[in-house]
């Protein structure tokens, strides 16, 4: 049950912040929350980074087989003794894809709002700079993050004996 409700917290608590952030000011809005974290509005049409944003049918369609193939597992998954850390990971990827999939599904793309500011000015090497500076190009939503998260645990789920 834990495992359900990890599931619906990420998509309903995604999913009331998107709400709040579509009905703010246009794309492009920014709100500081701190001196390193902005909330901003951005519309991806694609999957991460915006790749295939000029194909969202197949992007979405990618969207749900992903998130029925997870889905699938998690099912198998659940009733086994000592899969905390693997549940857990699915259960964190699911939230996730489920929040982004049903955006693609009914808005036609993901609205994300949560980017970084690292401040660049101090850095000497190049390519440390260039990589902060793409950093703070990036914007992410609550799903993402489970995503991300989830699938650490689910990595980390495989290197571990149980």
């Amino acid at each position: 049950m834990p495992y359900i409700m990890t599931i619906v917290s990420l998509f309903a608590g995604d999913g009331i912040i998107k709400h709040f952030v579509e009905k703010g000011e246009g794309a492009g809005g920014r709100l500081q929350l701190s001196e390193k974290i902005v909330i901003k509005k951005y519309h991806n049409k694609g999957a991460m980074l915006n790749i295939g944003e000029k194909h969202h049918r197949f992007v979405a369609l990618l969207s749900l087989v992903f998130s029925a193939f997870v889905t699938g597992m998690f099912v198998v998954t659940l009733g086994m003794k000592g899969r905390v850390l693997l549940n857990t990971g699915l259960a964190l990827i699911l939230g996730g894809a489920y929040s982004n999939t049903y955006d693609r599904l009914k808005r036609k793309y993901v609205v994300d709002y949560f980017s970084f500011h690292i401040d660049t000015g101090k850095c000497r090497l190049r390519i440390w700079k260039r990589l902060v500076d793409r950093l703070n190009t990036i914007v992410f939503n609550l799903a993402d993050f489970g995503i991300i998260i989830g699938s650490m645990l689910f990595v980390i789920s495989g290197l571990h004996k149980n």
